[in-house]
C-alpha cells in the first residue's frame, strides 16, 4: 500500500469538497478523502483552526474566507475578473444573453465569471465549473490556440459526448480547431445541451499570449451569429487591451 505524505492527505481534505458536495460532515470527508476518521478529524482541526475551512453550528464544514482569500491572489483568477467585468457587462447590455470568461486547466475549461441572461436556455455553468475543452465555445478558443502537444494529446484520447450534436471524431475536432484559428471565434452549435449555442473568442495577455477566453450564449433556434461575433470579438480585444495587449504588437491572423 502506498504511503500518503502529510501534503497529500491535507489537500484529499480540501478536495473532497467540490460544487456538488459544498457542505460535509467530518464522516464525510473522511470517506471522501480516503482517511481514518482519526486523521481527518486532526487534519480538519488544522484547517479550521487556519481558516481553510469553517464550521457551522450543526457540525458540518464548509470552504473558509480565508481560502478563497488566497484563492483570489491567483493571476488567473480575481485579477483578471476584475479586469474583464466591465467589458462582460457591456457584452451582457448589448445582448442580453449569458456572458461567460474562462481559463484552461488541463484537459478542462474552468469558468472564473458568469453573467446570466434573461433567455431561457439550459446553461449549466456556474463560476468554478469545468467542462472538456471541446464541448464549448470558450473550451474550442483554448485548445485551439494551445500548443500542438495539447491538441495533439487532446484529440488522441476519447472525446466525451454530452449531445447528439458533440464532437467526438478527432478528424472532425481538428478541422473545427484549424477553422478557429483561421476565423478568430468559435462557435459550439447544441453541444453541451440541445437549445443552446455559444460564440466565443480569445482573450491575450500582455506579450500575446493567449489567457482567456470569452463567450455569449444564446437560445440556439433565435441564435443571430452574424450579429453576436463582432460583439464577442469587441469583449475579448477590450479585456485583451486591459490586460495591457497592443495589437499593433501582434502577428496577423491572431484572431482578437
Amino acid at each position: 500500500m502506498t504511503v500518503r505524505s502529510a501534503p497529500d492527505r491535507l489537500l484529499s481534505v480540501l478536495a473532497a469538497f467540490d460544487h456538488e458536495h459544498p457542505a460535509l460532515s467530518l464522516t464525510d470527508i473522511s470517506r471522501r478523502a480516503g482517511l481514518t476518521l482519526t486523521t481527518a478529524h486532526r487534519l480538519v482541526g488544522a484547517l479550521t483552526e487556519w481558516g481553510a475551512l469553517e464550521r457551522d453550528e450543526s457540525g458540518v464544514y464548509h470552504v473558509g474566507l480565508r481560502l478563497w482569500e488566497v484563492a483570489a491572489l491567483a493571476p488567473r483568477g480575481l485579477a483578471l475578473r476584475q479586469a474583464a467585468l466591465p467589458y462582460l457587462e457591456d457584452l451582457y447590455e448589448a445582448t442580453h444573453e449569458n456572458v461567460q470568461l474562462a481559463v484552461r486547466d488541463g484537459s478542462e475549461v474552468v469558468y472564473i465569471e458568469w453573467i446570466s441572461g434573461r433567455s431561457s436556455v439550459g446553461v449549466h455553468i456556474r463560476v468554478g465549473a469545468r467542462w472538456p475543452l471541446h464541448v464549448t465555445g470558450v473550451g474550442l478558443v483554448l485548445l485551439a490556440y494551445g500548443d500542438p502537444e495539447l491538441q495533439q494529446e487532446y484529440s488522441a484520447k476519447p472525446l466525451a459526448s454530452l449531445t447528439p450534436h458533440t464532437i467526438t471524431d478527432a478528424g472532425r475536432l481538428r478541422r473545427v480547431l484549424a477553422e478557429v484559428r483561421r476565423s478568430g471565434v468559435a462557435m459550439s452549435d447544441r453541444q453541451v445541451t440541445e437549445d443552446a449555442l455559444s460564440v466565443a473568442a480569445p482573450v491575450r495577455g500582455p506579450d500575446g499570449t493567449l489567457v482567456a477566453a470569452v463567450s455569449v450564449v444564446v437560445p440556439q433556434k433565435t441564435a443571430q451569429v452574424p450579429v453576436l461575433i463582432p460583439a464577442v470579438r469587441l469583449a475579448a480585444r477590450g479585456i485583451s487591451r486591459a490586460l495591457g495587449w497592443q495589437p499593433e504588437g501582434s502577428r496577423a491572423g491572431s484572431g482578437v
